[in-house]
Parts: structure tokens; sequence; C-alpha cells
């Protein structure tokens, strides 16, 4: 088999596999109940995700959608790279590349990947169709684990642009959030790659001291916003930025301890009344945990703030880099963390094609808002998409 082949990969975990999950569920020992708020997880909520993880959770459902999806994989710069790839029978589709971030995974986009390939079929027009590609980062899901050092964010953006161009992409566009931005930011600064517009859920946008200074009252909130992120919710970010392993060793051997760390997140970052739950389902919480659990991901993933930590730190004192000359738009969710606004981004990207300012919805914009998060890729994507 050549050695840039695209094949079917159907996921399809052994039963022994789920059955060690239940014995290691089965024998958890929980610590006593925290003593106040805002001690990460509370024991209550975070025993009833488990024990509907034990006794309600169909794991076959979950891989039925995986693999109804286009479940692909190729090789990369010597790595496996495990993708979702659904074309849209519309003939003047544009290519769409999806990037999740950490703890998310290509799960993320389930719910929008239908209204994306299929706009008619949920009330869209069919000039805004996209043939949607979405590719675990190396070390999470069924993608590969990096065994050597260099995995960062320069390195999976080329990754992603040898996988369009190979499955036969130009003129693509590119989505992310988090991580995924951080790579899509990279992509739009390759003069060569064929990436010809990008979308934000999370801007990589972090205000100067002079901006804070002619700040207005709500870009103040904005900083404000970020910086408690920072001082009071950015533990795990810490700690995998500097000794992923030391966690790698609880997240690969306790599932409950896994749950937690990756439960966390979606307490804090999703927009919700009270319990992350009313907003993104159980079931679709566990699913996003077990890309996790069964490939056994919790320190390759981990590793990816620790990579891109040193890769920060070879780049520093390189001055200010020019605007990002790819167009982009911007959709600030009001639960995310990171915010920015207008005038911030225009500053750090050569054109801004969009930018709104959403209603409701958090950092995992495509799960907790799918339509809003559908329609605000169509808007930015529009103006961009040039002849069929």
């Amino acid at each position: 088999m050549p050695s840039d082949a695209v094949t079917p990969y159907p996921v399809r975990v052994p039963d022994a596999d789920l059955r060690d999950l239940a014995a290691r569920l089965a024998s958890t020992r929980w610590p006593e109940e925290e003593t106040a708020a805002g001690q990460g997880p509370g024991l209550r909520r975070l025993r009833a995700l488990v024990e509907h993880w034990a006794d309600g959770y169909d794991w076959r459902r979950c891989e039925e959608e995986l693999n109804s999806s286009g479940s692909s994989r190729t090789v990369v710069d010597g790595l496996g790279i495990h993708f979702l790839h659904v074309r849209s029978a519309e003939p003047g589709a544009r290519p769409l590349l999806l990037c999740h971030g950490w703890p998310g995974s290509v799960l993320e986009f389930r719910r929008v990947i239908g209204p994306l390939t299929d706009p008619v079929a949920h009330g869209g027009r069919a000039e805004d169709a996209f043939h949607v590609v979405v590719p675990s980062m190396p070390g999470f899901g069924f993608s590969d684990k990096p065994t050597t050092t260099g995995w960062g964010v320069a390195r999976i953006a080329d990754a992603w642009i040898t996988l369009m161009r190979r499955l036969g992409y130009d003129g693509w566009f590119a989505q992310g959030g988090d991580w995924g931005a951080a790579v899509v930011d990279a992509i739009g600064r390759r003069p060569d790659s064929g990436c010809a517009g990008l979308h934000f859920t999370m801007p990589l946008v972090f205000p100067t001291a002079r901006e804070l200074q002619e700040a207005t009252a709500e870009e103040l909130r904005m900083a404000e916003r970020a910086q408690r992120y920072t001082d009071e919710l950015d533990a795990y970010a810490r700690e995998q930025s500097t000794r992923p392993q030391t966690i790698g060793y609880a997240l690969a051997d306790s599932p409950v301890g896994l749950a937690a760390w990756i439960y966390t997140l979606f307490e804090d970052v999703v927009d919700h009344d009270g319990s992350p739950e009313d907003v993104v389902g159980r079931d679709e919480i566990l699913d996003d945990v077990m890309t996790y659990w069964l490939p056994n991901t919790g320190a390759s993933a981990a590793r990816l703030y620790w990579e891109s930590r040193r890769e920060r730190g070879q780049h520093r004192g390189a001055g200010t880099p020019e605007p990002g000359p790819t167009p982009a738009g911007f959709s600030v969710f009001p639960g995310e963390a990171v915010q920015a606004s207008r005038r911030w981004v225009e500053r750090r990207y050569a054109r801004v094609v969009h930018h709104a300012r959403l209603e409701r919805g958090g950092h995992f914009a495509a799960m907790e808002q799918p339509e809003v998060f559908t329609e605000e890729v169509r808007t930015t994507f529009r103006a961009l998409r040039g002849p069929a």
C-alpha cells in the first residue's frame, strides 16, 4: 500500500476493552465530598455521571456514528491520522477543514456535519454546501501517538495542509477553536497552503498593555474574563504544559480520574445555567471522554501543551508577527474564556470578513449551539467562495 494511501477506518473497540472499563468503574475508590464550591467537579455530580457511564451508556452507538461519518485513515509525516470525511452531493460544495482542541475530539462537530454538507435538508441553501474534513489531532482519539518530540502547532498545520492536498482539495476553508484555532491561524500564515479563508470561535488575540489602556468597557470585560480564567481555572493547562507525563499516569489508569479531568472543562466553559448536561447531553460528554480512554490518549494529548510551550519559547523575542494575510471571520460566544473585539482582531488579521457577538454558547460552540455555529460558518465563507 502506498504511503500516501487514504483508507476507510472503521472503529471497532474490542469487547475486552469495554469489560475492562466496566470493572474499573465498579472498583472506583472515591474521595470525600468537596468542602466548598469551586474545588473541581462536585462528588455527587460526578458520581451521577459515572453511574450513567456504568449502567446506561452505549459506546457501540458512538462507534456507529463515527463509522457512518466517513471514518478514514492516512499516514502524514510518518504518523497515522484518523479523520472523518463527508462529501456533499451539491456540485458547488467547497472543502472545509474543522479543527478541534483539548479536551475535544472529532465528535465535537457531529451536530454540524449534516447541515454543512447537506444544507437544503436542514433548511439552508445549496450554495452554502461544504465537503467536510475533521481530523483527530496527533495523539488524540484514534490518530497515532507521536513517539518523538516536535509535534506542535506548526507541524500539525503542515500535516493538515498535506491532508487536504491528498484528498484533492484546492481553495479550501478552515475552522477552529482552542488548539484548533492555533492550528488554523498557522495554516492561514502559510503562503501556499491552498486555504482561502479562516473562521475562529476562540480568537487567539491577547491585548497588549497599550490596548488595555485604551480599552472600552466591553473590551475590559473581555480582558477581565480571560484573566479570571488564568487565575482560577487553568490549572490543567499549567500541569499539561510542564508535567504531562505526571498527570498522564492517572489519566491512563483511572477512567473516573480522566472523566473528572475532562468534565471540569465542560463545567467551566460551557454556557450553562447550573449544569453542563442541560446544554451538552451526558452521552455526548461521555463519548468525548471515551475518545481519550479507549485509545489511551490522556498523556499523549496532554503533551500538546508541553510542545506548544516549547514552541513558543523557541520564538520568544521574534517580535510581533505581521497581520495574518488570509481572510478571517470571528464568532465570539459569551461563554468563551478568550474573547476579542473587532478592532483587536483587525490589528492582527489583514482582512476581517465577519465578526459577531452571539447571545448564547461557550467554548464547545458546535456542540452547544450547532445551528448558530453553522450559520456563522456559512456567513463567514459566503463572500470567499468564488466560482465553483
